[in-house]
C-alpha cells in the first residue's frame, strides 16, 4: 500500500473513542494548494509551450498529477512533464497554509483518543513539505500518499477506519466504498449540493465547522 516514507506509524485498527480511525484528505480539505498547484501548471505551460487551461484543471483539483498531466500531454511526453510540475511544485510547496479549522480537527480527533490519518492524492515528494509548510507535520498517526479515488477505499478498509473527510465526490465515493461515514466539505472546487448528491452523510461549510460537528457526534 502506498505510504509517505518516513511518515509516522501507528498499528492499523479500531481504538477507544469516537470512531477509532478517522481519515482526512489533504489538498482543499486540511490544506489550502490551489495557489501552488495553479502556478505550478501555469510554470508548465510558459516552459513547455502547452496550452494547459487552469479552470478545468481547478475543477478537478485533487485527482493525481500523472492523470490530469495526461489531459494535456500526449504519452511519451507525460513522465518528463509530470518531473517538470513536480520541480514547480516544490519551489512553492514553503507558502502552502492549512485550511482554517484543520488543525483544530486533527487536534480534536486525536485528543478523543482516536487515529488521525491523511489519505491523499498527492506525490510523496510533495506531502512532506507540504505539511510541514502548513503545520501538520505532527498533527497525523499516519500517512497515505498517492492514492485517488478506489485506492483510498482499499486504504480505508484495510485500516477499518469509520470516517473519511474530503472535498470531493471521489472522496465521498471512497468513504462510502468503505463503508466508512462520509464527510464532505466544501473548500474545494464542489459545492455542498455537489457533495451530498454524491453520497455524503454530512457536508461542512469548511473545517472550521469539524470539531464542533465532532464533539456532537461523539457524546450523541
Amino acid at each position: 500500500m502506498p505510504q509517505l516514507a518516513g511518515g509516522p506509524q501507528v498499528a492499523a485498527g479500531v481504538v477507544e473513542g469516537f470512531v477509532g480511525v478517522v481519515g482526512f484528505d489533504l489538498d482543499m480539505t486540511l490544506i489550502d494548494s490551489r495557489p501552488q498547484t495553479m502556478a505550478a501548471f501555469a510554470a508548465l505551460a510558459a516552459q513547455t509551450g502547452v496550452t494547459i487551461d487552469l479552470d478545468a484543471v481547478n475543477r478537478r483539483l485533487g485527482i493525481k498529477l500523472e492523470d490530469e498531466i495526461a489531459y494535456w500531454f500526449p504519452p511519451e511526453e507525460r513522465a518528463e512533464a509530470t518531473d517538470g510540475y513536480r520541480r514547480h511544485y516544490l519551489t512553492l510547496a514553503r507558502e502552502t497554509v492549512a485550511l482554517p479549522g484543520a488543525a483544530e480537527a486533527l487536534r480534536v480527533v486525536r485528543g478523543n483518543g482516536d487515529t488521525v490519518v491523511i489519505i491523499t492524492s498527492k506525490h510523496p515528494v510533495s506531502v512532506g513539505p507540504s505539511l510541514a509548510a502548513a503545520g501538520l507535520v505532527a498533527a497525523a498517526d499516519e500517512v497515505f500518499a498517492h492514492v485517488h479515488g478506489p485506492e483510498k477505499a482499499a486504504v480505508l478498509r484495510e485500516l477499518n477506519a469509520s470516517a473519511y473527510v474530503g472535498d470531493s465526490p471521489p472522496d465521498v465515493a471512497a468513504a462510502r466504498e468503505a463503508a466508512a461515514l462520509a464527510v464532505g466539505v466544501a473548500t474545494g472546487s464542489f459545492t455542498v449540493q455537489d457533495l451530498y448528491e454524491a453520497g455524503a452523510d454530512t457536508v461542512l461549510a469548511d473545517m472550521t465547522e469539524f470539531a464542533s460537528w465532532y464533539r456532537a457526534a461523539a457524546t450523541s
